[in-house]
């Protein structure tokens, strides 16, 4: 059973509520999730991580049963600007200000603008299958077109929610109990058959497309980066290396302080492989700078 001794619970912030996950003992250490997952995705590796942080998983602004921004023509309250305002909200209702900070694929875009709006309160960072959404948009080539075409689509008004609310398991049909564990599974299942939560992580993508890249664009004309130690990850059975070449590279016009490496996996590594994964972000973050 996933998170056990884990403590299930709501917390309001301004934007609205948000579900999370919260157990172990020790430093606090914040993990998002990417899409189209909940905060379910960390069982495992919260567990493993249990013993020696306060671990703490929220579902995602949009995601799952946390609350879903409202709508404006540039997406700005699904940027990542916004939630990363709720979540610092909401760890600092947690009685928890300063915390370690993880992030996978949508959840790592977050994490990223998070550590830059908050230098004082993010004490190191782990970026997972993820790169600015800049350096993906200037980057993108026929490969990028061929394999992330999604990007452009969920970017489109209206017809990614009709398309994928006609049939979610048909969509999203590498989603399985056998990876992802019973729990999570049905906790997935359930989010993709509401029709509010299709269009909350929709919005995530849109606003990468609309105006999150504005804001990287601002950080980088104004020489700002990622002053905390940084870890850099990446899924070797995935695509972001195979594009990109040199993730730790890219990440170096970001971020001061980034090591990095591959960890053997698909995608979705906290599901495929989390005792490594959980491995990784441990020593990370309990290694004296």
């Amino acid at each position: 059973m996933p998170f056990s001794n884990f403590e299930l619970k709501t917390v309001d912030v301004d934007a609205g509520a948000i579900r999370l996950r919260i157990g172990g003992s020790g430093p606090p250490l914040l993990l998002l999730h990417g899409h189209p997952r909940t905060h379910m995705t960390w069982g495992t590796v919260a567990e493993i991580l249990a013993p020696f942080f306060t671990v703490v998983c929220p579902d995602l602004p949009g995601f799952g049963k946390s609350y879903i921004p409202q709508d404006a023509p540039d997406s700005i309250h699904s940027s990542k600007m916004e939630k990363a305002r709720s979540l610092r909200q909401l760890m600092d209702k947690l009685g928890l200000p300063s915390f370690f900070l993880a992030g996978h694929d949508r959840g790592s875009l977050t994490a990223f603008r998070l550590a830059m709006m908050c230098p004082d309160i993010v004490r190191k960072l782990v970026i997972i299958d993820g790169l600015p959404v800049l350096e993906h948009l200037e980057r993108a080539d026929w490969r990028f077109a061929r394999d992330w075409y999604h990007w452009f689509f969920f970017a489109q008004p209206g017809k990614p929610e009709r398309v994928i609310s006609a049939d979610p398991e048909a969509w999203y049909d590498k989603l399985s109990p056998d990876v992802m564990g019973a729990e999570a599974y049905a906790d997935i299942r359930e989010a993709i058959h509401d029709p509010a939560v299709i269009h909350g992580m929709i919005e995530d993508y849109r606003a990468g497309i609309r105006v999150d890249h504005i804001h990287d664009k601002q950080d980088r004309e104004a020489g700002r980066k990622v002053s905390c130690p940084m870890l850099c990850l990446w899924s070797l059975r995935d695509d972001l290396q195979q594009i990109y070449t040199d993730p730790v590279a890219i990440w170096r016009n970001w971020a001061s302080d980034v090591s990095g490496f591959g960890v053997d996996s698909g995608h979705h590594v906290a599901e495929e492989n989390p005792r490594d994964l959980a491995a990784a972000i441990k020593t990370f973050l309990l290694t004296e700078d």
